[in-house]
């Protein structure tokens, strides 16, 4: 869910240096909905690398800073 203005009551978090209104969406529903492939990633957020199995456990607070980084195969 990704729009470009803040309405009263939503919030924003520092996703990748962008504003994103995160509305309390657990990491996990972010990511899928962003369509990132879960398996080729690696997520920090506030500094802290955040372990693929507990994506789902953790819910995006406003102004958490999140880094994504996606990896790529080839030669």
């Amino acid at each position: 869910m990704n729009r470009d203005r803040k309405e009263e009551g939503e919030y924003m978090a520092i996703i990748n240096g962008k504003e994103v209104l995160a509305e309390g969406q657990s990491l996990l529903e972010y990511l899928r909905d962003q369509g990132f492939d879960l398996k080729r990633l690696a997520v920090e957020v506030n500094g802290t690398i955040i372990k693929r199995g507990t994506y789902g456990d953790y819910i995006i607070n406003e102004y958490d800073r999140v880094e994504i980084v996606c990896f790529v195969g080839g030669g």
